[in-house]
């Protein structure tokens, strides 16, 4: 697990076993807020070991920046800790994450010591804010990605954990995509030092424009080129020749993964547009 300091007493975290899936930890002086969980529990409780023994603080508050397996289930690893959510979160995580938990069981060996354990604190209009220590955390809705989709930004750093509602790869599957671009529009207004993506590195001050120009212009193409195929009687066939480098991404990021993340946005807006007669 890679691990950063990124500015005084704010941490990032970046898995070497899933989809460098990120994490965040924001330090005052009595105790520590944990932003987003890690998507297996040794490298969850790595960090818990490292807040405790170096920083010498316990956990106060786990945020969730939304309900996905690999940012919330390791919740459970913070006994005590208090967990702040959207209230969709909350209620996602009980419709769906405790029966997904229960299937992933059976595969995995290592999630049996895991269980779900819900946000206590929850907001749904508006946003939060928390102060800790020096710091002032504003906790902000950024859907998209997800419709329980939070945002939590370090007000005097200007350093912004966006959770999924930036990535190096936009994935919109259990979203929507005009949600996901109006967001990543809103981000990128902010004014930011550093964007602190759910996946990938951290995103430094001076390369914010470009980023946000490249999501953005890949949710343009993806839409553009969809609708194009849902045009033709043939339709799967043309969606089949929809490539990532087509709409202006390279399959390398996320650790490879990312040319079937692609995949699965183009089959996804194939199915909201057919179901809302986009194109038609």
């Amino acid at each position: 697990m890679h691990r950063e300091r990124v500015s005084e007493n704010v941490y990032w975290f970046q898995s070497d076993v899933y989809a460098q899936v990120t994490a965040g930890v924001i330090l005052g002086p009595q105790w520590a807020v944990v932003v987003d969980t890690l998507a297996l529990p040794d490298e969850t409780m790595a960090i818990r070991d490292f807040i405790e023994r170096e920083l010498t603080v316990p956990v106060r508050y786990v945020i969730n920046t939304h309900y996905h397996a690999d940012h919330a289930w390791g919740n459970c690893f913070f006994p005590g800790a208090t967990i702040i959510a959207h209230e969709l979160c909350r209620n996602l995580l009980e419709q769906r994450g405790i029966p997904s938990l229960e299937s992933a069981r059976k595969q995995n060996a290592s999630l049996k010591q895991v269980r779900i354990v819900l946000p206590q604190m929850t907001f749904s209009g508006g946003q939060m804010t928390l102060r800790v220590g020096k710091k002032n955390l504003t906790i902000l809705p950024s859907i998209g990605h997800s419709s329980d989709g939070i945002s939590v930004l370090v007000e005097e750093d200007r350093v912004l954990f966006a959770g999924d509602a930036f990535m190096p790869l936009p994935y919109v599957v259990d979203g929507d995509l005009e949600e996901s671009a109006a967001t990543i529009r809103k981000i990128g207004r902010m004014g930011l030092e550093n964007i602190v993506q759910g996946h990938g590195d951290i995103i430094l001050r001076g390369e914010i424009e470009a980023a946000v120009k490249e999501n953005l212009s890949y949710l343009s193409n993806l839409k553009r080129s969809v609708k194009g195929a849902l045009r033709k009687k043939n339709a799967e066939e043309f969606l089949e020749a929809i490539s990532i480098e087509s709409c202006g991404k390279s399959r390398v990021h996320l650790g490879g993964l990312a040319g079937t993340l692609h995949k699965r946005n183009v089959q996804s807006v194939y199915r909201y547009m057919l179901e809302h007669g986009v194109g038609e």
